[in-house]
C-alpha cells in the first residue's frame, strides 16, 4: 500500500513551545490521519520556520538543560536564554522527542525539519499545509 506523505509548514513565530511540540508529535506519528495503526507507518513530514522566535514564558530565565561527558569536571550547565540565541532547533526538537511516545516512534524524529529563520532549504516538497 503506497501512501501519499503530506508536508506540514509550521510557523513558530509567537507560538509556545510545549503547544506546538505537543501538535507536532501527533503529526509525526500520524495520530492526526483516520487510518492511524500503531504498526504501520503512517506519519507526515514537518518542517519550522521561525524556530527562534518562540515563546517560552518563564522558563527562560529558570529552565537549564545539563549535560555530562563522562569525565572528572565534564558537566555542562545551558541556560534556555542562551539556547535560544546558538541554538533553538534543539529546544524544540528536545520538547518533540519528550512529547513522542517511549517506543520505536521516537526513530520518527528524523521527519522533522527545524530552520532559525523564515525560510527553509527542502526542495521538491509536494502536498503542502501551511500553519501560522
Amino acid at each position: 500500500m503506497k501512501k501519499k506523505i503530506n508536508w506540514y509548514i509550521f510557523n513558530a513565530f509567537n507560538k509556545t513551545l510545549g503547544r506546538l511540540a505537543s501538535v507536532i508529535a501527533c503529526i509525526i506519528i500520524g495520530k492526526h490521519q483516520i487510518n492511524f495503526s500503531p504498526h504501520f507507518s503512517c506519519g507526515d513530514k514537518v518542517i519550522i520556520i521561525n524556530a527562534k522566535h518562540i515563546l517560552l514564558g518563564s522558563k527562560k530565565n529558570n529552565k537549564t538543560y545539563i549535560s555530562y561527558s563522562g569525565y572528572p569536571g565534564g558537566k555542562k550547565v545551558n541556560k534556555v536564554s542562551e539556547l535560544i540565541k546558538k541554538r533553538p532547533e534543539f529546544l524544540i526538537r528536545k520538547a518533540v522527542l519528550g512529547m513522542l511516545p517511549k517506543n520505536s516512534f521516537k526513530k520518527k524524529i528524523k521527519n522533522l525539519y527545524i530552520f532559525p529563520n523564515n525560510r527553509h532549504n527542502i526542495k521538491n516538497v509536494s502536498n503542502v499545509k501551511y500553519f501560522s
